[in-house]
């Protein structure tokens, strides 16, 4: 018995490890979007000739493309333009960005004040794995501030209660357009598309050919998640 629940703790270790690894791919992948959406904006917005309208006619246009898409309202946008145009020169911040979810890129684009307590609390987030409720709560209680002032290294303060995902918010569950109250199989199907539809844009040569594809081995029933054939 105590042999199969090491093992068992052993499996369970093995597929949080890969639930979280899949989940900071498709951050990456969410931040690098913004990236790029803010630069494209930056860079038309000083050739228009609308002014601020721009970003309102840009919105309308992807809502009418994406019909209930989120994020991208004028708040939305304007948000990922001042991101890119925040760290476009910071070669020190660059390697970060993509290690941190966008909600908590938002809590401290709206609550530093320079790019030295921007790179304090990224850091900070990426070695204390914090969500943003942790990362609010440290910002809310100045430790910045205190951090430069103390003379003796200062710890942040403990978060009580269950450590949260940090990839795991609102904005990760919009991009894989998942439903609000979804289930663990809403995630790993969200997950799974945007695997396929990645694979098929970067290769052309393959076909896909089937989801949760069953095919047998030894007398027993397996199922591939997705089967391409090259």
């Amino acid at each position: 018995m105590a042999h199969d629940i090491l093992l068992s703790g052993k499996l369970i270790e093995i597929i949080e490890t890969s639930r979280n690894n899949a989940l900071r791919k498709v951050n990456e992948e969410l931040i690098r979007m913004y990236w790029l959406v803010g630069e494209y904006l930056s860079i038309e917005s000083m050739k228009a000739t609308f002014g601020d309208k721009y970003i309102d006619m840009i919105s309308k246009e992807i809502q009418e493309m994406f019909p209930g898409i989120r994020g991208f309202n004028r708040r939305g946008l304007y948000r990922m333009k001042q991101f890119y145009e925040l760290y476009r020169d910071n070669a020190i911040v660059s390697p970060l960005l993509t290690q941190l979810s966008w909600s908590n890129h938002l809590l401290i684009m709206s609550g530093c004040k320079s790019d030295v307590e921007r790179e304090f609390y990224m850091r900070l987030c990426i070695k204390e794995n914090y969500s943003k409720r942790e990362l609010e709560r440290q910002i809310n209680s100045g430790y910045y501030e205190r951090y430069m002032l103390s003379k003796e290294k200062l710890l942040p303060e403990p978060i009580k209660g269950l450590k949260e995902n940090p990839f795991l918010d609102s904005y990760i569950i919009e991009f894989l357009d998942l439903p609000k109250n979804f289930k663990e199989s809403d995630l790993r199907k969200g997950l799974i598309q945007n695997m396929k539809e990645f694979i098929l844009e970067v290769d052309k040569d393959f076909t896909f050919i089937d989801e949760e594809y069953r095919v047998q081995v030894g007398g027993e029933d397996f199922r591939i998640d997705l089967l391409f054939f090259p």
